[in-house]
């Protein structure tokens, strides 16, 4: 009868070494599948278009700075807009 326990644990062993290679398998293929997806910056950056959107918004953004009245509030409210509209391009080109 004593050696009833000793199997049972030896069993227990080789199924939780079984379940952690099964798990550490799935999730080396989860994340190769997740690297081999291009991200939006990558995705918009194929695109070749949002390098001529990022430069006219910045240059559209220096010219305003320039342009803009002395408070830096109004400076704040440009670049966020650039910011917004930049985050919008990318985003949408993530779904093309």
């Amino acid at each position: 009868m004593a050696m009833l326990p000793v199997m049972a644990e030896s069993l227990n062993a080789q199924l939780r070494d079984e379940i952690d290679d099964q798990v550490a398998e799935a999730f080396d293929a989860y994340l190769a599948d997740r690297l081999v997806e291009p991200g939006p910056l990558r995705a918009s950056l194929a695109l070749r278009r949002s390098i001529r959107l990022v430069l006219g918004t910045v240059g559209l953004g220096v010219l305003a700075t320039a342009l803009a009245p002395g408070g830096s509030g109004v400076v704040c409210w440009i670049w966020g807009a650039i910011a917004v509209m930049n985050l919008a391009w990318l985003l949408t080109a993530r779904r093309c």
